[in-house]
């Protein structure tokens, strides 16, 4: 098995283990790895969460209980590719719970972070030779907030 060299580092104000757990419960194939604390060096608070460790999908993570100083914005997102419409349904309603959805596809979990829930499918219905098939899935693609597949087939011609 290789190792992961890059993970994402996810910083929070002082939410890390609330966000791992929900993530964790979101995601199959995911699981909890090392929990450390703040020492007396700080600058956290003694005892409290300072960094957690944890898999999504067989992707490494690390959350950091880093203060305030910095949120989350779109600049930064996590694609989540998914095989069906189900699945696309699913993702989308427990991220969405408690953030905010935007358009195609984004949206921000309760947390901040930025998400886009795709089927695995938008990538194939957005490139080709036919300029007129792909603009079509894009002009329907940009009246969509969650990503509805079979509509998206539909303004492709299959």
């Amino acid at each position: 098995m290789i190792k992961q060299k890059i993970k994402p580092c996810l910083w929070f104000n002082d939410q890390a283990e609330e966000a791992m757990n929900f993530y964790i419960s979101v995601f199959p194939h995911s699981k909890v790895g090392d929990v450390s604390y703040y020492g007396d060096a700080g600058p956290g608070t003694k005892g409290s969460v300072m960094v957690v460790t944890f898999q999504l999908e067989g992707q490494d993570f690390m959350g950091l209980n880093g203060g305030p100083n910095f949120k989350f914005n779109e600049a930064l997102s996590l694609v989540v590719e998914c095989e069906s419409q189900e699945e696309v349904d699913e993702f989308w309603e427990k991220l969405s719970e408690g953030g905010q959805k935007s358009q195609c596809g984004w949206l921000k979990d309760k947390y901040g972070l930025s998400w886009q829930i795709v089927p695995a499918a938008l990538g194939k219905l957005m490139t080709g030779l036919d300029k007129e098939k792909t603009n079509k899935v894009m002009q329907a693609l940009l009246k969509m907030t969650k990503i509805d597949l079979e509509a998206l087939r539909k303004a492709s011609g299959q």
